[in-house]
């Protein structure tokens, strides 16, 4: 329980109709979870309006509401915060609810449209193996130290951000690395958190048909450094051209890192094959059980970020030597006929150009590299064309099929993906629309020593077809197949 008053420290208000001398038992901006003594927070969604449930959740009981319009009816005994941003106001009130948790931890964001869950994971993993107690925000999964809860967005509501960085602070986690989403910059959700780093990994095609163009897109994910203290550090790959971008009006330590330009952390790949990576970081050599090029950033991010957290620097490259990947990040089995299977959560245009070139760089050109690969329906129609070009222009072969579909017919989604081949790269693709279809297939084509990649989904474990999830394990039903092909 926690004074009305409290909670709504640094909030902007235009208008208080009652009294905030009242106590609040909890706070909700879902009118069907509102009980007797909470305050309801009415937002504004991209599907509906909490403005309509005012009503709703004053009649189970809400004795106070946060919202950007006063409704007509007034109700004696409820007490009104008319504020400019809703979003923006919940993010300060779950702050201030759970007594402004992200103080008592060293929280870092990381933020860009590939490497996210890689960067904030291999971090977790890293200070935990450094002997910390450490948080972890991302799309894969939620953990407090070594408690683990299952994550429904890659950047949660500000209230479950807060709450499990106020259950972080039980615990005693001294370290938090958070993925920070475009859609939860835009919407608020990080407002409030006080962020000691941000690490911009990289900028290319992606949710535009939430942000309608790339350069909203991108000034949307400079605001997350243009609101770091100048206690904090902003860390980008300067590499990517975006980079400079965000660090221009960041009142934050400024430091870069990259492969090819000059840079504060400079890498050096001096070897390149499917048991892992040999790099040069700054002066000293170090080896990962991580594959490819995008991964040479991935490992540099964090060595960058762990010193600027304080580690030593041998302790770092010890430490990275035993990291294992992440989950549906470029994981990969070899069957018994010596088939390699590899599942990557590549989902944009940049994301499968980058994992194709890797396997490309790596792979003897003996074998055939066979990929099998779709779009998510709802989501940004303009790559769908791009996937289709860049996945027949770096296989031999590719199996287009279904991904996600959603509430949309997957043929109109794969026909759109058809779109971008080439007439040259006619021959190489069919379309298994059925996915489980479509990676036997891939199978049964493959030959001793041949490359399947299986490409969108990654550590997703289920397929959403009409409002619905199935299970679906990419990697569980490679490795099922190509079981079956041993016998």
């Amino acid at each position: 329980m926690i004074a009305l008053k409290d909670i709504l420290y640094k909030v902007t208000i235009n208008a208080v109709v009652g009294s905030t001398n009242i106590d609040v038992l909890d706070v909700d901006f879902d009118s069907r979870k509102i009980t007797d003594g909470n305050l309801f927070v009415a937002t504004r969604g991209t599907i509906a309006d909490g403005h309509d449930f005012i009503d709703t959740a004053i009649e189970k009981g809400a004795k106070s509401i946060v919202c950007e319009a006063l409704p007509k009816k007034i109700i004696d005994g409820v007490t009104y915060i008319e504020v400019e941003n809703s979003s923006k106001a919940l993010a300060i009130i779950a702050s201030n609810f759970y007594q402004i948790p992200s103080e008592n931890l060293r929280l870092v964001g990381v933020t860009g449209t590939n490497g996210k869950t890689t960067v904030a994971s291999l971090l977790y993993q890293l200070f935990k193996k450094a002997g910390y107690k450490v948080g972890l925000l991302s799309t894969v999964k939620i953990m407090v130290d070594n408690t683990e809860y299952k994550a429904t967005h890659t950047t949660p509501d500000s209230l479950t951000i807060n709450k499990y960085l106020s259950e972080m602070n039980a615990v005693g986690v001294e370290f938090c690395f958070m993925e920070v989403s475009s859609h939860g910059i835009h919407q608020h959700r990080t407002e409030g958190l006080c962020f000691e780093g941000g690490i911009f990994t990289n900028l290319s095609h992606d949710h535009l048909d939430y942000h309608k163009t790339f350069a909203e897109y991108r000034d949307v994910k400079k605001k997350f450094f243009d609101q770091l203290s100048d206690k904090a550090f902003a860390l980008v790959n300067v590499d990517d051209k975006n980079g400079l971008v965000m660090l221009q009006n960041t009142q934050a330590r400024k430091y870069t890192y990259a492969l090819k330009s000059y840079a504060d952390y400079k890498s050096q790949i001096l070897e390149n094959q499917f048991g892992g990576l040999l790099l040069k970081v700054n002066d000293s050599e170090v080896w990962t059980r991580l594959i490819g090029n995008f991964n040479a950033y991935n490992v540099l991010a964090i060595y960058a970020a762990a010193e600027l957290l304080g580690l030593e620097k041998v302790e770092i490259l010890r430490l990275i030597s035993d990291l294992e990947n992440v989950s549906g990040r470029f994981q990969y089995v070899v069957s018994g006929e010596k088939i390699t299977a590899i599942v990557d959560y590549a989902h944009t245009p940049d994301a499968l150009k980058n994992v194709l070139e890797t396997i490309n760089s790596i792979r003897t050109k003996n074998e055939e590299l066979i990929t099998v690969v779709g779009c998510g329906g709802d989501r940004d129609k303009t790559k769908r064309p791009k996937m289709g070009h860049i996945a027949t222009a770096l296989s031999t072969k590719v199996i287009f099929t279904s991904d996600n579909p959603r509430s949309e017919k997957p043929e109109d989604i794969l026909s759109e993906i058809e779109k971008g081949v080439e007439p040259q790269n006619y021959k190489k693709a069919l379309t298994i629309e059925d996915r489980k279809q479509a990676i036997k297939a891939a199978c049964q084509i493959a030959q001793p020593n041949d490359i399947i990649l299986i490409a969108g989904k990654g550590h997703e474990t289920y397929q959403e077809i009409k409002g619905e999830r199935f299970d679906f394990d990419d990697l569980k039903i490679v490795q099922e197949f190509l079981k079956q092909l041993q016998k």
